[in-house]
């Protein structure tokens, strides 16, 4: 094998290389584009492939049902009509929970509408495919936040990714929660409503 030969043999192994790596790091970031793009449009098979409905359905009860707590702890000393209102809101996160861990709620959420634990709240409707090609239509449109959210996203180990997203300085923030599913896999399996 003549040098030059060798020369072209190991840039082309390390330009392949180098390709290879730069896809495996992407990988999340192609994987968020593409459950948002489905979740915009209810592709619900496409959304399928990326979420993890069981992992993200025992996330959100988890957090929801957190927060319903800190709010029946917060109005202790306060009205008693409150906090029977916060047990009535504990009564039904069951339904709550399962209006997010849909194509509807996985959209919100990878828009910056999280659940809030409100009584019968459920993720606002988007039409379908409206959300990802900006066409304008006379239906009324869902409350959406005043401005889009500021989104970071970023790894947080080798195989989970977390995209967080926060409206404003002093608004709370919460996170997205993606796990490597093979080797350049990923699913949505959490919703971390602290930030």
């Amino acid at each position: 094998m003549s040098r030059t030969t060798r020369f072209v043999v190991v840039t082309l192994a390390v330009v392949l290389i180098g390709a290879a790596l730069g896809f495996l790091y992407a990988s999340p970031y192609i994987a968020l584009d593409r459950v948002k793009r489905a979740a915009d449009a209810r592709d619900a098979q496409t959304v399928n492939e990326y979420v993890d409905f069981p992992a993200l359905r025992s996330s959100l009860k988890e957090q929801v049902a957190a927060l319903l707590t800190r709010r029946v702890d917060m109005q202790k000393s306060g009205n008693p009509l409150a906090i029977i209102g916060a047990m009535i809101g504990a009564a039904l996160v069951g339904p709550l929970v399962d209006s997010y861990a849909t194509p509807d709620g996985v959209a919100a959420i990878l828009n910056g509408i999280p659940p809030r634990g409100l009584p019968g709240e459920r993720p606002p409707s988007v039409p379908a495919g409206a959300a990802a090609s900006g066409a304008a239509t006379q239906a009324p449109q869902p409350p959406q936040p005043p401005q889009p959210p500021q989104t970071t996203a970023g790894y947080r180990g080798i195989n989970t990714f977390v995209v967080t997203y926060q409206h404003g300085a002093g608004d709370a923030r919460y996170s997205a929660i993606f796990h490597r599913s093979g080797l350049v896999s990923w699913k949505l399996v959490a919703v971390d409503l602290n930030g």
